[in-house]
Protein backbone atom coordinates (compact mmCIF):
# COMPACT_ATOMS: atom_id res chain seq x y z
CA UNK A 1 0.00 0.00 0.00
CA UNK A 2 1.40 3.45 -0.91
CA UNK A 3 2.49 5.51 2.12
CA UNK A 4 0.00 8.31 1.35
CA UNK A 5 -2.91 5.86 1.29
CA UNK A 6 -1.83 4.23 4.52
CA UNK A 7 -1.46 7.65 6.14
CA UNK A 8 -5.02 8.56 5.11
CA UNK A 9 -6.31 5.34 6.66
CA UNK A 10 -4.37 6.05 9.84
CA UNK A 11 -5.91 9.52 10.06
CA UNK A 12 -9.37 8.00 9.68
CA UNK A 13 -8.80 5.38 12.37
CA UNK A 14 -7.25 7.90 14.75
CA UNK A 15 -10.47 9.91 14.75
CA UNK A 16 -12.71 6.95 15.54
CA UNK A 17 -13.15 6.58 19.29
CA UNK A 18 -13.68 2.84 19.20
CA UNK A 19 -14.96 0.95 22.18
CA UNK A 20 -15.94 -2.50 23.33
CA UNK A 21 -18.81 -4.27 21.59
CA UNK A 22 -20.75 -1.32 20.12
CA UNK A 23 -23.78 -1.95 17.95
CA UNK A 24 -23.76 -1.53 14.18
CA UNK A 25 -25.78 1.68 14.68
CA UNK A 26 -23.06 3.10 16.93
CA UNK A 27 -20.38 2.26 14.39
CA UNK A 28 -22.47 3.95 11.70
CA UNK A 29 -22.74 7.07 13.84
CA UNK A 30 -18.99 7.17 14.53
CA UNK A 31 -18.02 6.70 10.90
CA UNK A 32 -20.63 9.17 9.67
CA UNK A 33 -19.44 11.82 12.10
CA UNK A 34 -15.82 11.51 10.98
CA UNK A 35 -16.73 11.48 7.28
CA UNK A 36 -19.01 14.54 7.53
CA UNK A 37 -16.35 16.43 9.49
CA UNK A 38 -13.87 15.86 6.68
CA UNK A 39 -11.73 13.76 9.00
CA UNK A 40 -10.48 11.74 6.05
CA UNK A 41 -10.39 12.92 2.45
CA UNK A 42 -12.80 11.48 -0.14
CA UNK A 43 -11.33 8.40 -1.76
CA UNK A 44 -9.74 7.14 1.47
CA UNK A 45 -10.04 3.37 1.80
CA UNK A 46 -11.81 2.12 4.92
CA UNK A 47 -9.99 -0.96 6.27
CA UNK A 48 -12.71 -3.27 7.59
CA UNK A 49 -10.35 -5.41 9.67
CA UNK A 50 -8.75 -2.39 11.34
CA UNK A 51 -12.11 -0.80 12.11
CA UNK A 52 -13.37 -4.10 13.55
CA UNK A 53 -10.28 -4.36 15.76
CA UNK A 54 -10.67 -0.76 16.93
CA UNK A 55 -14.27 -1.41 18.01
CA UNK A 56 -13.51 -4.90 19.36
CA UNK A 57 -16.12 -6.50 17.11
CA UNK A 58 -16.18 -8.94 14.23
CA UNK A 59 -16.22 -7.80 10.62
CA UNK A 60 -20.00 -8.38 10.41
CA UNK A 61 -21.27 -5.26 12.25
CA UNK A 62 -18.63 -3.14 10.49
CA UNK A 63 -19.83 -4.35 7.11
CA UNK A 64 -23.44 -3.72 8.13
CA UNK A 65 -22.49 -0.18 9.15
CA UNK A 66 -20.67 0.42 5.90
CA UNK A 67 -23.63 -0.86 3.88
CA UNK A 68 -25.81 1.72 5.64
CA UNK A 69 -23.36 4.46 4.68
CA UNK A 70 -23.26 3.16 1.11
CA UNK A 71 -27.03 3.62 1.06
CA UNK A 72 -26.57 7.22 2.27
CA UNK A 73 -24.05 7.89 -0.49
CA UNK A 74 -21.18 8.60 1.91
CA UNK A 75 -19.27 5.38 1.18
CA UNK A 76 -18.56 3.52 -2.05
CA UNK A 77 -18.13 -0.23 -2.37
CA UNK A 78 -16.58 -2.14 -5.23
CA UNK A 79 -16.25 -5.93 -5.30
CA UNK A 80 -12.70 -7.01 -4.46
CA UNK A 81 -11.71 -3.34 -4.03
CA UNK A 82 -13.40 -2.76 -0.65
CA UNK A 83 -14.95 0.35 0.85
CA UNK A 84 -13.87 3.96 0.33
CA UNK A 85 -15.19 7.36 1.35
CA UNK A 86 -17.20 8.54 -1.63
CA UNK A 87 -15.24 10.58 -4.13
CA UNK A 88 -16.97 12.88 -6.62
CA UNK A 89 -15.94 14.66 -9.76
CA UNK A 90 -16.17 18.44 -9.76
CA UNK A 91 -19.22 18.21 -12.03
CA UNK A 92 -20.96 15.90 -9.55
CA UNK A 93 -20.18 18.24 -6.67
CA UNK A 94 -21.48 21.20 -8.68
CA UNK A 95 -24.71 19.30 -9.28
CA UNK A 96 -25.16 18.66 -5.57
CA UNK A 97 -24.77 22.36 -4.79
CA UNK A 98 -27.47 23.13 -7.35
CA UNK A 99 -29.70 20.55 -5.63
CA UNK A 100 -28.99 22.19 -2.28
CA UNK A 101 -29.91 25.61 -3.66
CA UNK A 102 -33.19 24.45 -5.17
CA UNK A 103 -34.27 22.56 -2.05
CA UNK A 104 -33.28 25.33 0.34
CA UNK A 105 -35.06 27.99 -1.71
CA UNK A 106 -38.19 25.84 -1.72
CA UNK A 107 -38.08 25.63 2.07
CA UNK A 108 -37.28 29.28 2.82
CA UNK A 109 -40.62 30.76 1.74
CA UNK A 110 -42.54 28.32 3.90
CA UNK A 111 -40.08 28.88 6.77
CA UNK A 112 -40.81 32.61 6.79
CA UNK A 113 -44.54 31.95 6.79
CA UNK A 114 -44.35 29.68 9.85
CA UNK A 115 -41.50 31.25 11.81
CA UNK A 116 -41.86 32.40 15.41
CA UNK A 117 -39.72 34.12 18.00
CA UNK A 118 -37.92 30.89 18.87
CA UNK A 119 -36.81 30.49 15.27
CA UNK A 120 -35.55 34.08 15.15
CA UNK A 121 -33.51 33.38 18.27
CA UNK A 122 -31.92 30.27 16.77
CA UNK A 123 -31.03 32.08 13.53
CA UNK A 124 -29.47 34.98 15.45
CA UNK A 125 -27.53 32.62 17.73
CA UNK A 126 -26.16 30.72 14.73
CA UNK A 127 -25.22 33.99 13.02
CA UNK A 128 -23.46 35.25 16.15
CA UNK A 129 -21.43 32.04 16.39
CA UNK A 130 -20.21 32.58 12.82
CA UNK A 131 -19.07 36.14 13.45
CA UNK A 132 -15.31 36.18 13.89
CA UNK A 133 -14.89 32.69 12.40
CA UNK A 134 -13.59 33.84 9.02
CA UNK A 135 -10.09 32.61 9.87
CA UNK A 136 -11.34 29.15 10.90
CA UNK A 137 -12.30 27.14 7.82
CA UNK A 138 -13.50 23.96 9.59
CA UNK A 139 -15.36 25.99 12.23
CA UNK A 140 -16.98 28.15 9.61
CA UNK A 141 -18.03 25.04 7.69
CA UNK A 142 -19.82 23.63 10.73
CA UNK A 143 -21.31 26.95 11.80
CA UNK A 144 -22.57 27.74 8.33
CA UNK A 145 -24.54 24.52 8.22
CA UNK A 146 -26.09 25.29 11.60
CA UNK A 147 -27.13 28.73 10.32
CA UNK A 148 -28.73 27.40 7.13
CA UNK A 149 -30.51 24.68 9.09
CA UNK A 150 -31.90 27.29 11.50
CA UNK A 151 -33.34 29.24 8.58
CA UNK A 152 -35.40 26.35 7.20
CA UNK A 153 -36.42 24.47 10.36
CA UNK A 154 -39.73 26.33 10.66
CA UNK A 155 -40.81 25.37 7.12
CA UNK A 156 -42.65 22.26 8.41
CA UNK A 157 -41.72 20.58 5.10
CA UNK A 158 -40.27 17.48 6.72
CA UNK A 159 -39.73 15.37 3.60
CA UNK A 160 -38.06 18.25 1.80
CA UNK A 161 -35.84 18.94 4.81
CA UNK A 162 -34.78 15.30 4.86
CA UNK A 163 -33.75 15.57 1.21
CA UNK A 164 -31.89 18.80 1.94
CA UNK A 165 -30.06 17.16 4.83
CA UNK A 166 -29.03 14.31 2.55
CA UNK A 167 -27.69 16.75 -0.06
CA UNK A 168 -25.74 18.62 2.63
CA UNK A 169 -24.28 15.34 3.90
CA UNK A 170 -23.03 14.43 0.45
CA UNK A 171 -21.17 17.73 0.10
CA UNK A 172 -19.81 17.94 3.66
CA UNK A 173 -16.83 15.54 3.27
CA UNK A 174 -15.31 17.99 0.77
CA UNK A 175 -15.24 20.79 3.39
CA UNK A 176 -15.56 23.65 0.90
CA UNK A 177 -14.93 26.34 3.52
CA UNK A 178 -11.51 24.86 4.27
CA UNK A 179 -10.55 25.69 0.70
CA UNK A 180 -12.07 29.17 0.66
CA UNK A 181 -9.95 32.20 1.63
CA UNK A 182 -10.94 34.24 4.71
CA UNK A 183 -11.96 37.24 2.62
CA UNK A 184 -14.47 35.09 0.75
CA UNK A 185 -15.81 33.70 4.02
CA UNK A 186 -16.27 37.28 5.24
CA UNK A 187 -18.27 38.05 2.10
CA UNK A 188 -20.38 34.95 2.66
CA UNK A 189 -21.01 36.14 6.22
CA UNK A 190 -22.38 39.40 4.81
CA UNK A 191 -24.86 37.25 2.88
CA UNK A 192 -25.75 35.40 6.06
CA UNK A 193 -26.40 38.68 7.85
CA UNK A 194 -28.69 39.87 5.05
CA UNK A 195 -30.55 36.56 5.13
CA UNK A 196 -31.00 36.76 8.90
CA UNK A 197 -32.34 40.32 8.67
CA UNK A 198 -34.78 39.37 5.92
CA UNK A 199 -35.92 36.33 7.90
CA UNK A 200 -36.57 38.45 11.00
CA UNK A 201 -38.52 40.94 8.88
CA UNK A 202 -40.55 38.06 7.37
CA UNK A 203 -39.54 39.40 3.94
CA UNK A 204 -39.56 36.25 1.81
CA UNK A 205 -38.64 38.04 -1.42
CA UNK A 206 -35.58 39.68 0.13
CA UNK A 207 -34.58 36.43 1.83
CA UNK A 208 -34.79 34.43 -1.38
CA UNK A 209 -32.78 37.04 -3.29
CA UNK A 210 -30.00 36.94 -0.68
CA UNK A 211 -30.07 33.14 -0.55
CA UNK A 212 -29.86 32.92 -4.34
CA UNK A 213 -26.85 35.24 -4.42
CA UNK A 214 -25.19 33.28 -1.63
CA UNK A 215 -25.75 29.94 -3.34
CA UNK A 216 -24.42 31.21 -6.65
CA UNK A 217 -21.23 32.30 -4.90
CA UNK A 218 -20.79 28.82 -3.44
CA UNK A 219 -21.41 27.23 -6.83
CA UNK A 220 -18.77 29.52 -8.31
CA UNK A 221 -16.26 28.36 -5.70
CA UNK A 222 -16.99 24.74 -6.55
CA UNK A 223 -16.62 25.48 -10.26
CA UNK A 224 -13.00 26.50 -9.70
CA UNK A 225 -11.97 23.44 -7.72
CA UNK A 226 -9.60 20.99 -9.47
CA UNK A 227 -11.43 18.86 -12.03
CA UNK A 228 -9.98 15.45 -11.22
CA UNK A 229 -11.28 12.00 -11.95
CA UNK A 230 -12.35 11.68 -8.34
CA UNK A 231 -12.25 14.99 -6.56
CA UNK A 232 -10.06 14.87 -3.48
CA UNK A 233 -9.24 18.36 -2.25
CA UNK A 234 -6.12 18.40 -0.12
CA UNK A 235 -6.22 20.50 3.03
Amino acid sequence: MPPAERAAQTDLLRQLRGGVGPSSEQIVAELRQVILAGGAVPGTAIPVDDVAALFSVSRIPVREALKTLVGEGLVDHRPRAGYTITSLTRAELEELYVVRRVLENAALGAAVAHAGDEHDAEVRAALADLDGMAEDGPGYQQGSRRFHTALVTSSQMHRLLAMLESAWNLTEPFQLMRHTPPETRRSLQDDHREMADAFAARDAERLLAAAERHSRTLEGIVAHLPATGGLTVET
